[in-house]
């Protein structure tokens, strides 16, 4: 048997699978091996016994009926979409119980599209860290959080590919979002962008899914995830309160226009209007009468994953002292938002061990085993 050797990709193909990042940042090499950051030890060292195995761990011969998922979800933006096709000429005025149907199958793809593209950019964001940030213990964690956010984005693959089918792209939002973390020189906005914001973000999307699905192989993926993330969170609120202490009040300023970016100025930009285009619309035939909906309904489709988002993110960034810096300025800002109800919420360099659905698991599995 004549052996045939692949054919090397062309240009063309090579650029549409990958992108280039170009990162403005020095790599640091340390000579200092002296491990003095306790809290930082003691998550490293929880990191390393959480970690679980995205083959073993998760039960993948689970059988999953996307209508039946959807059927379970009780989706307020699905909701919404319901009411919109009801009013004087919208382009959804014929849709059938078949079509919205396969409209939330395409939405609930299109999250976990959205945390898959994010996953990896996470990983890629953590291994920008193991490499710029000054301390070892910081580095030591960032290791290992490259490789829970390396699982994150296999398991997430693998549920596309294997139980819901093609994945959507990156959108534009969280795409400009994770390549500025990527291309900045300065080591404390990938933790920043990343840990504080993003993983908050995540924190509350995987929350907000977890609390509406009941199929098995996802909840226990979303719980094993949210596990991981919630240290991350912590990592990120352990290091940026110690380092953001010696930052003048200019560099402050900075990381809290940073901040109002990311959140009051970004709040309606994160869409997949593939979604629309799939169904045989746009995103902007539909979207007025969604809105319009949503005025009737009295119903924020997006009202309670924003809270759980900012009930992480506001006291995270109380605890890293950018609420009160510059006398106030972000406090001012968010006050003016309505977001310091959620001040004095659990911050999650706090609570972070309540998530950790992988050491309950297995001290559950102990003592059924009687051991």
């Amino acid at each position: 048997m004549t052996e045939v050797t692949p054919q090397v990709p062309g240009r063309q193909d090579m650029e549409a699978a990958v992108q280039v990042i170009h990162d403005n940042a020095d790599r640091l090499f340390l000579w200092d091996y002296e491990r003095d950051r306790g809290q930082l030890v003691t998550l490293y060292n929880k990191a390393m016994s959480s970690q679980w195995n995205s083959v073993t761990d998760l039960d993948w011969s689970i059988d999953v009926d996307p209508e039946r998922l959807v059927a379970e979800q009780d989706s307020p933006l699905l909701a919404v979409t319901r009411v919109a096709g009801t009013l004087p000429g919208s382009p959804l005025a014929t849709w059938t119980d078949k079509e919205y149907t396969q409209l939330g199958i395409e939405m609930f793809k299109a999250n976990l599209s959205q945390f898959m593209h994010g996953e990896q950019g996470a990983m890629m964001t953590a291994a920008k860290i193991v490499e710029t940030v000054p301390w070892i213990d910081a580095k030591y964690y960032a290791s290992t959080q490259t490789m829970d956010e390396a699982r994150h984005t296999e398991v997430f693959a693998k549920y596309l590919r294997t139980k819901l089918g093609d994945a959507y792209p990156m959108s534009p939002f969280l795409k400009e979002q994770i390549w500025s973390l990527l291309e900045d020189p300065r080591w404390d906005i990938a933790y920043l962008g990343m840990q504080i914001v993003i993983e908050s973000l995540a924190l509350a999307a995987f929350g907000d899914m977890l609390r509406r699905t009941n199929e098995p192989l996802l909840t226990k993926l979303l719980r094993y995830v949210m596990s991981d993330e919630a240290r991350h969170v912590a990592f990120g609120v352990l290091t940026l309160s110690e380092f953001y202490r010696d930052l003048s009040e200019a560099e402050l300023k900075d990381r809290q226009e940073f901040l109002l970016d990311a959140t009051l100025n970004s709040r309606a930009r994160a869409t997949t209007p593939e979604v629309w285009e799939r169904m045989g619309t746009t995103a902007e035939e539909v979207y007025p009468f969604i809105v319009q909906a949503a005025q009737k309904a009295k119903l924020n489709p997006m009202g309670g994953f924003a809270r759980g988002f900012f009930a992480k993110l506001v006291p995270n960034v109380r605890k890293l002292g950018l609420l009160n810096a510059n006398n106030g300025y972000l406090r001012e800002r968010w006050g003016e938002a309505g977001l310091l109800e959620f001040e004095f919420a659990d911050d999650t360099g706090s609570d972070y061990a309540s998530y950790d659905a992988v050491a309950q698991d297995r001290a559950a599995a102990g003592a059924s085993s009687g051991e």
